[in-house]
């Protein structure tokens, strides 16, 4: 129970609640703890969904296989992160990708009526839901305008203007793989590297390993405009 509930105040839905709100939640809450092993399916799409899914331990991914058998990683899971929190709260209330276990995972699967029901008792737990859905909003419209640009370029320089913005600075830390970055965006890896090759050249950035540096600020929000 103490390791559950540690790994539980890493959650979100938990952000801000005293120890013994996690405990009273853990106790007076119907949940089902699963394990799988590695490669394992945990939720397949169009699945049913009914319940939200918080990783205690191990990792999972979230997956859009298409008929073709490409596969696009969409999101990488490691404790105390979610899925499904969007979901059961919808009418379409069915898995729109493929989870699966990366490792040796347990999953803690809590029922959508008793979310619901915790809620009631606790307001700080529904405080941290409405937030939670609220960002997922707003990530959802950032996706939605990265779409909107129509070059590699455009692309890469909306990511690394949001990155300034949110970190306040032109030497950028990324958090991220050059592989997890090209997925953000949707574009292939390869067309990625060339791009920001091709940046370094024209004087807009520099870069090494996972930090990237805005070197001409003006010409990089110009690209948008382009």
């Amino acid at each position: 129970m103490q390791k559950t509930s540690e790994v539980l105040k890493l959650c979100i839905l938990f952000r801000n609640l005293s120890d013994n709100d996690v405990v009273n939640i853990l106790n007076t809450t119907n949940y089902k703890v699963s394990s799988f092993s590695k490669g394992q399916i945990v939720a397949t799409e169009d699945d049913v969904c009914s319940s939200i899914g918080i990783i205690l331990e191990g990792s999972a991914e979230i997956r859009k296989i298409y008929e073709s058998g490409k596969l696009v990683t969409i999101d990488r899971l490691k404790p105390g992160e979610i899925f499904g929190e969007v979901i059961i709260f919808s009418s379409m209330n069915k898995y729109p990708s493929t989870v699966v276990s990366t490792g040796e995972t347990q999953i803690m699967f809590i029922h959508r009526e008793e979310i619901l029901k915790a809620c009631k008792t606790n307001t700080k737990l529904l405080t941290n839901i409405m937030e939670l859905l609220s960002n997922k909003i707003l990530t959802l419209n950032k996706k939605l305008k990265s779409l909107s640009y129509h070059t590699l370029r455009q692309k890469i320089a909306s990511f690394l203007l949001e990155e300034y913005k949110k970190q306040g600075s032109l030497n950028i830390a990324l958090d991220c793989t050059r592989t997890e970055m090209a997925e953000q965006l949707g574009i292939p890896r390869p067309s990625l590297s060339r791009e920001l090759i091709n940046m370094r050249e024209d004087g807009l950035i520099t870069f090494k390993g996972r930090s990237i540096k805005i070197l001409d600020l003006i010409s990089l929000e110009d690209t948008l405009f382009d």
